[in-house]
């Protein structure tokens, strides 16, 4: 089998830019001639092996950086952005798109925020909205938009907040929980109970923090972390907030509470011990929870930030999405990148889970790219507490690329090695490429339609 060539233009230009060195020197310390170097950093030629190692032994470099995910995001996005209607022309064919993510990254986001705001423009006219009227109006993304994206585009990773967490736990001991209370108290706050369904709140005059009796122990706890992120950790988190340069105050806002959500994962479910425990139970969810007092949601999100340079996880996808099919939460460190408009393809088993509460749905599914995943889906419904509150049902979906599934106990006896085993799933209908999906909502940009009035098959059109 041929070797895939490594192409990573960007990565090398970032690297040389960080450790601040000039192309020549740079040059010097791989080895290789300023022209070579040149043409690798612009991808006219791949990384070659003498490269890696050299990136290894003189900088420290972890080389598995440099297949990031992030041009499979961008060329995803792309894709989905340029299936918009407002495109009359063709779409780029996907090697443009490639191209484009792995030489000019700032480029391709650029374009994917110029899109972003022309749709939110457009839902605004469409809308009447009067803000528009104002004289204090002015075009930029949705806050939460925005922070969804610095989490995706950040591998779902953060570095520092992530080695804070851990540093805590192993400060604190088995007793994670006692451990928080105390920390708490040290900073003067009361920890009190109340019937109210409201979850956390704090009233920062009189240092209280009321948890709601009813919340499962490990959301009291998590909240009890993610209080303590805010007050002890207060200087790391703006430190990251100013990295990343957000738009809008409410944007900063919304990704304070994110980095503290963050922690408090990290805190319940520290690095490297989390990442053995992972490995020892072959990624069992509900062992694992109970091992750290975690929910489920909270073990299958954490397993998805497992990313960190030299001691990276499984590279898992993390979606949780509610009964209409809309994502309300999405990380992927695989190829698979979900779409970042409207719903999840209603193929995926993810949308079954609602119908088999408190089990697991396995599934073995193929993307239009030829990829092949193993997945797992379950309901993860959370009752209000009181009659009268509904409940909030949410399923969510995890998964990794098949060549992994050993790794995993759910795919014991799975049949893997099967082909026609493998049901095929999709991103969004408009970038999707099957020809006669039963569940096709609407046609697929990219393709010419015949309609024929004689015929009726699947779909009342054909699709060349």
């Amino acid at each position: 089998m041929a070797t895939q060539k490594l192409y990573a233009g960007a990565k090398l230009r970032e690297l040389r830019g960080r450790i601040g060195l000039t192309q020549k020197a740079f040059a010097e310390k791989l080895g290789v001639s300023l022209p070579y170097l040149n043409q690798m950093e612009n991808n006219n030629r791949p990384v070659s092996t003498t490269v890696v190692l050299a990136l290894a032994q003189e900088f420290g470099f972890d080389v598995t950086e440099l297949q990031s995910g992030d041009e499979a995001r961008l060329v995803s996005d792309m894709r989905e952005a340029l299936a918009d209607p407002v495109f009359t022309s063709s779409a780029p064919p996907q090697s443009d798109l490639r191209l484009a993510a792995s030489n000019a990254p700032a480029l391709a986001r650029a374009f994917l925020e110029l899109h972003t705001a022309y749709r939110q423009t457009h839902e605004r006219l469409a809308s009447l909205d009067e803000a528009l009227g104002r004289e204090d109006s002015r075009l930029q993304p949705s806050p939460w938009e925005e922070v969804r994206d610095f989490f995706h585009y950040c591998d779902n990773y953060i570095d520092a907040v992530d080695r804070a967490a851990e540093s805590f736990a192993a400060k604190a001991g088995p007793d994670i929980e006692a451990a928080t209370a105390n920390a708490l108290t040290r900073h003067g706050v009361t920890i009190a109970r109340s019937r109210d369904p409201e979850i956390r709140r704090y009233d920062a005059e009189t240092k209280t923090l009321t948890l709601a009796r009813t919340a499962a122990p490990s959301t009291q706890v998590f909240q009890m972390l993610l209080q303590l992120a805010l007050l002890e950790q207060d200087k790391l988190l703006e430190a990251t907030l100013d990295f990343a340069r957000f738009q809008s105050d409410q944007a900063r806002s919304i990704a304070k509470i994110g980095l503290a959500n963050y922690f408090a994962g990290a805190a319940l479910m520290p690095y490297g011990v989390f990442l053995a425990a992972a490995q020892e139970t072959r990624h069992d969810l509900e062992r694992l929870a109970d091992r750290f007092s975690a929910s489920l949601e909270q073990v299958a999100h954490r397993l998805s930030t497992l990313q960190r340079p030299g001691a990276k996880g499984i590279p898992f996808f993390f979606v949780r999405v509610d009964q209409a099919g809309t994502i309300t939460k999405r990380h992927s460190a695989t190829t698979l990148q979900f779409a970042r408009f409207g719903g999840a393809c209603p193929l995926w088993n993810v949308h079954r889970a609602f119908e088999t509460p408190g089990r697991w749905l396995r599934q073995l599914a193929e993307t239009p790219d030829g990829v092949r995943y193993f997945c797992l889906a379950r309901d993860v419904s959370k009752p209000g507490g009181a009659w009268g509150i509904p409940t909030r049902r949410y399923a969510i979906g995890l998964g990794c690329e098949v060549k992994h599934a050993g790794a995993l106990t759910y795919a014991d006896g799975m049949p893997t090695d099967h082909a026609e085993a493998f049901e095929p799933i999709g991103i969004s209908c408009r970038i999707c490429e099957r020809r006669n999906c039963p569940q096709r909502s609407v046609p697929p940009l990219e393709r010419q339609l015949r309609v024929d009035p004689n015929r009726r098959g699947m779909l009342p059109y054909q699709v060349d």
